[in-house]
C-alpha cells in the first residue's frame, strides 16, 4: 500500500513537469504559479470540507509527555515535540539524512537538465523538456515492486539496490550528449532509485514507531526532503553554470556514492 501511495507521489512530481512546460510555453512561467496557487486554493476548500474537525475526538499521542489536547494553541510546543523525537530516534536519523541525500540528487538532476537541454544545441522548448517526466514516470512505477519485497522484510536488500541505481544513473546521464537515449535510460534508473529508496525509508520509520508517532515520524522525514530539494536544486544550477553537464554528473555521482557509503557505515549500528 506505501508503495503505491508514494508511487502517487513520484508520478505527482513527475508529471507536473509535463504540465509546467506545455503551460510555459502556451501563457508563459507566470501562468505556471498562479496555476499552481489556484490549486493549491481549490485543494485546501475541499480539505476544509472533507477532513473531520476533531471535536469532540479523543486525544491523540503525539509523544511520550505531550499529547493533541495539549499540544493545540501551541505550534512551537508541538515543533518541539516532534525535534525531540528527531533527537532520540537513531533510525530516523539515518534514514532522514538518506532522503536528504537522494532527493538532492534527484533535484541536482531535474534543475540542471532545464537548463542543458533549452542551451544549444538542444534548445528544446519547455513543452519538449517537461516530457521527459513521462520517462521518469517509468522508473517510478517500475518501483513499484519495491513495496512488495518490503513486505517481507527485505528492507536492506531494497536499499542496497536503490542506492546502487541512484549511483548507476549518473554513468548513462553522463553521455548525454552522445544519445538521448542514454538520457532517457538514466532518468528511468535515477527515478526508480529513489522511489525505492523513499518507500524503504518509510517503510522502515513506520514499523519501528513503537509509539505510533506516524505522523511527526514523517513530518520529520519529510524535512529532510525538503532540505535536500532545495539543496539539490541550489547547487545543480550553481555547477552547472560553471562546470557544465559533466560537472553536474560528477556531483550528482559524488551524492549518491556518499549516500551509499553512509548507509554502509551506519547500518550495523541500527542492528
Amino acid at each position: 500500500m506505501l508503495a503505491k501511495v508514494q508511487a502517487g507521489v513520484f508520478l505527482g512530481l513527475l508529471l507536473a513537469r509535463v504540465v509546467a512546460g506545455g503551460v510555459s510555453d502556451i501563457a508563459g512561467w507566470r501562468m505556471v504559479y498562479l496555476s499552481s496557487a489556484a490549486c493549491m486554493l481549490l485543494l485546501a476548500c475541499l480539505l476544509w470540507r472533507s477532513l473531520a474537525r476533531g471535536n469532540g475526538s479523543p486525544a491523540v499521542t503525539i509523544s511520550p509527555a505531550v499529547n493533541i489536547s495539549q499540544v493545540t494553541g501551541s505550534y512551537p510546543r508541538f515543533i518541539g515535540s516532534m525535534l525531540a523525537l528527531l533527537w532520540r530516534h537513531r533510525l530516523l536519523q539515518v534514514r532522514g539524512m538518506l532522503a536528504l541525500l537522494m532527493f538532492a540528487v534527484f533535484n541536482i538532476f531535474w534543475s540542471a537538465l532545464s537548463l542543458a537541454l533549452s542551451a544549444p544545441p538542444y534548445a528544446y522548448s519547455n513543452t519538449a523538456i517537461g516530457a521527459l517526466g513521462l520517462v521518469g514516470a517509468i522508473g517510478a512505477l517500475g518501483a513499484t515492486q519495491a513495496g512488495r519485497w518490503l513486505d517481507k522484510g527485505a528492507h536492506r536488500q531494497v536499499t542496497l539496490i536503490a542506492l546502487l541505481l541512484l549511483a548507476i544513473a549518473w554513468w548513462p546521464l553522463a553521455f548525454m550528449s552522445w544519445s538521448l537515449a542514454a538520457l532517457m535510460l538514466g532518468i528511468i534508473l535515477l527515478d526508480m532509485g529513489g522511489q525505492a529508496l523513499h518507500v524503504s525509508n518509510q517503510s522502515l520509520l513506520l514499523r519501528s514507531n513503537a509509539e505510533q508517532q506516524h505522523g511527526s515520524m514523517i513530518g520529520m522525514y519529510m524535512l529532510f526532503y525538503a532540505l535536500g530539494s532545495a539543496l539539490g536544486a541550489a547547487a545543480g544550477t550553481a555547477v552547472f553554470a560553471h562546470d557544465g553537464w559533466q560537472g553536474v554528473c560528477l556531483l550528482g555521482f559524488s551524492l549518491s556514492a556518499l549516500a551509499l557509503v553512509f548507509w554502509l557505515a551506519t547500518r550495523r549500528a541500527l542492528n
